[in-house]
């Protein structure tokens, strides 16, 4: 595994000024009542109100630490503004993403795998934070908390109404498409296209069951081109155009999620974050969750889920690892994670007797068994667009183009990536 000497690149491609700024210790953090004040920073906006209940009962319980908890606009892009500024936070709430995956590779971040309540947080959401790096790292740089899924979300009630049973398989899925589709009263699903990121959804939970779970980090040690396994993936989600609306790319996900709710179609392929959407349409609608079965084998299915939230320490405030360990103690309560599950309709990264939404009951079983695996495209670069590349491919129809330009483009905007990976094998040996 690599050593965080190996790490080369700095930040946003600044120079170190902003590693220096990291080795500043002090008293930072000390207030006039002899607090010392933990500030952790969220892009998690829709859990304001939650965080700002959490941190006032901690504030007022604990006689020797204030929580400063904020959720502003743009989180992520304040945060690295503050980097540059060296002006920095106890902590960053962000998802196990490309964000996580630049602060790590950038020195920003502190190892908190001795972090003593790591040993509950479940060992498939500790794999995807490690997993979610450039290169295999030494460590693990945040505390995950909170996880989503990714599948297909049904109507539960027309199902039930309908006698349709849920497909295990791709030729059961294409079955049960024919089936809802002759009948000619709601179409099978709804896409949404023209927001390109939710083409990344069905994408993601069909790649899961595809291709091997390394075939990224293949693609960038040149042992592979992503023409060797991406052609069913793309084939099949071309096929979904068959059973969708006319024209999805002239549908946002907000018409989507309410097209759902109002029951004009059956299914949409899009995971447990667009639920509160949804019921914000319809708050009685009874909705499911079931693995996306692009296999042929029902035993191959597996759920993609990431983590959506985790506490990641700055490596500038080692000084306050103690507090922030005492504070994140607190956050991960099972009453606390309790509040914050019924609230957003999440799945905890914790060990524990939680009670999930009915919304994960067909999904629960592979959560218990840890058939989990992250978001392929938490490791595309930002810059190849790839959701606007998918998007291309499927007003164009034609696969072969896709895949030589999908491969052409990934070593145009990985380079970096590329190269990293080539420093890391040359220093293995």
């Amino acid at each position: 595994m690599q050593k965080r000497a190996l790490t080369r690149r700095s930040f946003l491609g600044l120079s170190g000024a902003v590693a220096a700024g990291l080795a500043l210790t002090g008293c930072e953090g000390q207030r006039s009542d002899g607090k010392t004040e933990i500030e952790f920073v969220s892009y998690k906006r829709e859990a304001v109100s939650i965080f700002e209940s959490l941190m006032a009962e901690f504030n007022e319980n604990n006689d020797h630490i204030y929580l400063n908890f904020t959720s502003p606009n743009d989180a992520v892009t304040i945060m690295k503004t503050r980097f540059v500024r060296e002006d920095y936070p106890d902590v960053v709430a962000i998802g196990g993403d490309a964000s996580y995956a630049d602060f790590v590779d950038s020195n920003i971040l502190a190892d908190v795998s001795g972090y003593p309540g790591m040993e509950k947080v479940l060992p498939a959401y500790q794999e995807i934070m490690k997993s979610v790096t450039y290169v295999p790292m030494d460590g693990i740089y945040g505390v995950p908390y909170i996880a989503n899924a990714a599948g297909m979300l049904y109507n539960k009630d027309m199902f039930a109404e309908k006698g349709w049973e849920l497909p295990e398989t791709w030729d059961e899925f294409i079955a049960l498409c024919d089936e809802i589709k002759a009948e000619g009263e709601v179409l099978p699903l709804y896409l949404g296209f023209l927001d390109t990121w939710t083409i990344l959804s069905p994408w993601n939970s069909m790649l899961v069951e595809l291709v091997p779970s390394d075939h990224i980090r293949k693609v960038n040690a040149g042992e592979a081109k992503f023409a060797d396994y991406y052609r069913e993936p793309a084939e099949k989600l071309l096929k979904l155009l068959d059973y969708a609306e006319d024209g999805p790319m002239a549908y946002s996900y907000e018409d989507a999620c309410t097209a759902f709710a109002r029951g004009q179609s059956a299914m949409f392929p899009c995971g447990s974050f667009a639920v509160p959407q949804i019921l914000s349409a319809n708050p009685e609608m009874n909705i499911g969750l079931f693995a996306m079965p692009a296999c042929d084998n029902p035993d191959d299915r597996i759920i993609v889920s990431g983590v959506d939230l985790c506490w990641n320490m700055l490596a500038a405030k080692e000084e306050h690892r103690d507090q922030i360990y005492e504070v994140i103690d607190f956050l991960n309560e099972p009453e606390n994670l309790q509040t914050y599950c019924d609230d957003q309709k999440a799945i905890p990264c914790i060990e524990g007797d939680f009670t999930l939404d009915p919304l994960f009951d067909d999904i629960q079983d592979f959560l218990d068994e840890g058939k989990v695996i992250d978001y392929p495209d938490h490791s595309y670069p930002s810059g190849m667009a790839c959701d606007a590349q998918l998007q291309a491919f499927l007003l164009d129809k034609d696969v072969d183009a896709f895949l030589a330009n999908w491969d052409n483009l990934w070593q145009r905007y990985n380079k970096t990536v590329i190269r990293k990976y080539a420093e890391y094998m040359a220093n293995q040996g």
